[in-house]
């Protein structure tokens, strides 16, 4: 059974994600929280303390909590796939994959998976949207034991991070990211609807399971005027954030 603190901090995630409480205003007091959810001031500060660790608010001692960002930005710490970063905030999510073969592993994909050189490893190429509108390619490549499963979903796959999980049960838990800006090529030009040299925003990722086991390594480029990246800075949280260009 989830206990009562979890529910208020569910409840008030979601009032914040509707701008119920926007970024830069004041929460209610602890007293009136209590008074509304008919619970202990313990049970609200519990609640709150939660979403203050996610740095959704802040907090001061003697003063009201200020909300500080909104889960519309999905912080990079969640791990949610593209799919569930987009189903939060609104949008459906689309996508197809363009290429999918298996190639002996190079020497950096040996590294990032920690496979030895030449075993094979499947390579798909995937076109991510928003609302059916391209905004992301993903170039992901499999580690051999994830691959078999990777290799059966079918090409237009919503979630293929749900799917797995569905499929096999590997969480994915821990991830690195690096990002930087890269021209665009003709392939991608074509594929995201842009003009060719146009900068797209890249990020690097590899992902682990809890046992460090390596799942995948990606190259995923993002048209910049559709999606924006953000750091939420506080003492204790520093989340990246990826959210949707307004």
């Amino acid at each position: 059974m989830t206990a009562r603190h979890e529910e208020i901090a569910d409840e008030l995630r979601r009032a914040i994600d509707r701008e119920e409480y926007t970024v830069g205003s004041r929460l209610p007091s602890e007293s009136e929280l209590a008074a509304h959810y008919r619970v202990s001031r313990g049970t609200v500060r519990q609640a709150v303390a939660a979403l203050t660790a996610e740095g959704l608010i802040g907090s001061r001692q003697g003063a009201r909590r200020v909300v500080l960002a909104s889960r519309r930005s999905q912080s990079f710490e969640e791990l949610r796939s593209f799919a569930q970063w987009a189903r939060a905030m609104g949008h459906e999510a689309t996508g197809h994959v363009v290429t999918q073969e298996y190639r002996p592993a190079g020497h950096e994909d040996a590294v990032r998976l920690q496979l030895t050189v030449s075993t094979p490893v499947l390579h798909v190429l995937r076109v991510r949207g928003l609302d059916g509108e391209p905004v992301l390619l993903e170039r992901t490549v499999y580690a051999d034991w994830i691959s078999p499963a990777v290799e059966v979903i079918e090409p237009d796959c919503p979630s293929v991070t749900q799917r797995l999980y569905d499929d096999t049960g590997p969480v994915f838990a821990y991830g690195e990211h690096v990002i930087d800006a890269v021209a665009c090529g003709a392939l991608d030009a074509e594929l995201l609807g842009v003009r060719r040299t146009s900068p797209l925003l890249r990020v690097r990722r590899v992902t682990t399971t809890r046992e460090g086991r390596p799942v995948e390594w990606s190259d995923d480029r993002y048209r910049p005027d559709a999606v924006s990246f953000s750091v939420h800075n506080s003492i204790g949280n520093n989340p990246l954030a990826r959210k949707a260009a307004e």
